[in-house]
């Protein structure tokens, strides 16, 4: 495997306690007692050096061919990263009474877009712990490449699965992607760019990529 394959994977994540954090197989999930109806289970796509998925895990996918399992170790430089103590904030609990939020310790809270754990509540201060709860741990994780994705209309549409649209229609002509999808516009961009990079007809890199969207009258 290499750099700009588009690759479908199946993994289990855990730290080293055995706790799962992370999983694409339902059969597991359902095994360990942790099975979620909101979660959408099975084999997930990614490309190979666009960022999707942890480094560690990249690295090891790059040495594997489809059908191939492993079970690899990540260290936190190549996983969430080590703690860092200056993303431990103090707050005054004021903040949180002009939200009519009362603070308690395990509390997920949410400061302009960066979610933090409350770790105490003490005298009118309150400590938030806005590191990646992954942060500085080892990660295991159990992963086979289920297949290497090689038709560009089907690298398309493994993308726009991975964003949450699956089924979608594309066509692609004369270096130019269509792709029918309702996609937010941070995700458009973050799909666009990877499309535009990574996805090549005929050896060649797409010029554009057009979302769609259609509407259905009702009967």
């Amino acid at each position: 495997m290499q750099k700009g394959d588009f690759v479908r994977i199946d993994y289990v994540g855990k730290l080293e306690s055995g706790e799962i954090f992370d999983l694409t197989r339902e059969d597991v999930a359902k095994a360990e007692k942790i099975h979620s109806e909101k979660i959408r289970y099975g084999p997930i796509s990614v490309v190979l050096g666009a960022g999707f998925i942890l480094p560690g895990l990249e690295k090891a996918i790059e040495a594997m061919e489809p059908g191939d399992k492993k079970t690899v170790t990540i260290e936190p430089a190549d996983g969430f990263g080590q703690r860092k103590p200056d993303m431990v904030k103090t707050v005054n609990s004021k903040v949180f009474g002009d939200r009519d939020v009362d603070p308690k310790p395990g509390m997920i809270v949410d400061f302009s877009g960066l979610k933090g754990r409350i770790q105490s509540v003490s005298s009118g201060r309150v400590s938030v712990d806005f590191n990646n709860p992954l942060a500085g741990k080892k990660l295991i994780y159990d992963v086979e490449v289920k297949e290497r994705i090689e038709k560009p209309d089907e690298q398309i549409k493994s993308l726009l699965e991975f964003f949450g649209v699956p089924s979608a229609k594309v066509s692609i002509s004369n270096g130019e992607a269509e792709a029918e999808a309702d996609l937010p516009a941070e995700l458009r961009h973050r799909l666009a760019g990877a499309v535009l990079e990574y996805v090549k007809p005929e050896g060649k890199k797409l010029r554009k990529l057009r979302f769609v969207q259609s509407f259905e009258a009702k009967p």
